[in-house]
């Protein structure tokens, strides 16, 4: 096996993750002819097949799941490599991949995006939206540098570092503004109109409610928060959605906002990045950036928000 490539490695990481030529040729920017020839070439200098070959999408054999644990682990240190030559020039340049949830990007990417690039010249960055679950996975294999995410994460491999709480608020329709604000019980009992499976917003505002399970017709899930604010205002439930998000998702919605008393629902949002990056210390100061983004915005809401109490 002296004529493997790391190039073929990257074809291979692809498609064993995609599983499908067109999806990773695209995601290579090759054709897929190109793509099928270098993996082709990969299984016979291997002199084992690597893939199962369908009408629709192809997958991994016994041996190509092994080979792309350590595929993984290979190009992952490659990154690395690199990072490391990065970090010794002086500041932070070149291509930075961050991925952040679903519930926060929105509101809070394009002031981040802003400040990373006045205060980092040279950077490159890279934004990756998905659910958590997806990002922890593609932090672990080294496809993205750092996530913003909801804490506690609770990985050992990876550093936390804490941004900023915020409380989680009442939606209802109009019409319902000035009635009393129902505590989590009493939400339990309403018809709740809640994030789709994956979303750890999902699982935060249930756990509010103490509830792990609904009937269908008593809890109807949304892909976003905009869809939720909508379906409020068109009268069919209410829904939780976190304080950064009022201000763009109920300006053109007729519903109400309520605060809750004591205890309030919340969440800790946070940065998280592998304890082995090299870009560590780098990442512990675009940390801050974000958190000083945040801070701003949040200030920037404050008058809007008192408007609504």
């Amino acid at each position: 096996m002296n004529n493997l490539t790391f190039k073929q490695l990257r074809y291979f990481e692809a498609l064993a993750r995609h599983g499908h030529f067109g999806r990773a040729a695209d995601a290579c920017a090759i054709s897929q002819p190109a793509l099928s020839m270098q993996i082709k070439e990969l299984e016979g200098e291997l002199g084992a097949a690597l893939f199962e070959r369908g009408a629709r999408q192809v997958r991994l054999t016994g041996f190509g799941e092994a080979f792309a644990l350590r595929v993984r682990d290979i190009l992952r240190s490659v990154d690395e490599l690199q990072d490391l030559a990065r970090v010794s020039q002086d500041g932070l340049v070149g291509r930075l991949r961050i991925g952040v949830i679903p519930t926060v990007a929105p509101y809070l990417l394009p002031a981040i995006i802003g400040n990373l690039t006045r205060t980092y010249a040279g950077l490159d960055l890279h934004v990756r939206e998905t659910v958590t679950g997806t990002l922890i996975q593609e932090l672990a294999e080294g496809r993205i540098d750092a996530a913003i995410v909801a804490l506690p994460v609770s990985e050992p491999s990876f550093a936390e570092v804490a941004l900023f709480a915020e409380d989680f608020v009442l939606v209802r329709p109009g019409e319902d503004e000035g009635k009393p604000v129902p505590n989590g019980e009493t939400l339990s009992k309403m018809r709740l109109l809640l994030l789709e499976e994956g979303h750890c917003f999902r699982d935060q505002a249930l756990s509010f409610c103490n509830r792990h399970s609904a009937l269908p017709r008593e809890l109807l899930d949304g892909s976003s928060l905009s869809t939720l604010v909508q379906m409020v205002s068109a009268g069919i439930g209410v829904t939780l959605i976190p304080e950064m998000a009022v201000t763009v998702e109920t300006r053109s919605a007729s519903v109400s906002v309520a605060r809750f008393e004591n205890p309030k629902p919340s969440r800790t949002i946070g940065m998280i990045w592998r304890r082995t990056s090299p870009l560590a210390s780098q990442l512990l100061q675009i940390s801050e950036v974000v958190r000083r983004s945040a801070a701003a915005l949040r200030k920037q809401q404050a008058p809007a928000a008192s408007r609504r109490r």
